[in-house]
């Protein structure tokens, strides 16, 4: 969903680097995949077909920390 986002924090040799991987439009997800010494992230629509992706090797991902989108704001609450 919109919002949904993931950071991933990797060691590049001489420092580490973060990326963010989010879903950019309604109707979009993010998601993890994490098999064969490999990290996954990906940009995918409602029907599953991915729009971005990102690939790092696992041996090199110091963190992986997702953030779910928001619940929707009620009437009361602001």
């Amino acid at each position: 969903m919109r919002g949904d986002r993931v950071e991933v924090v990797i060691d590049a040799g001489d420092g580490n680097r973060a990326y963010e991987i989010a879903a950019t439009r309604i109707g979009r997800r993010v998601e993890v995949t994490i098999g064969r010494g490999v990290v996954e992230v990906a940009e995918v629509t409602r029907t599953g077909t991915p729009v971005r992706t990102a690939r790092f090797m696992s041996s090199r991902v110091l963190a992986l920390v997702e953030h779910p989108a928001p619940d929707k704001v009620l009437d009361g609450e602001r």
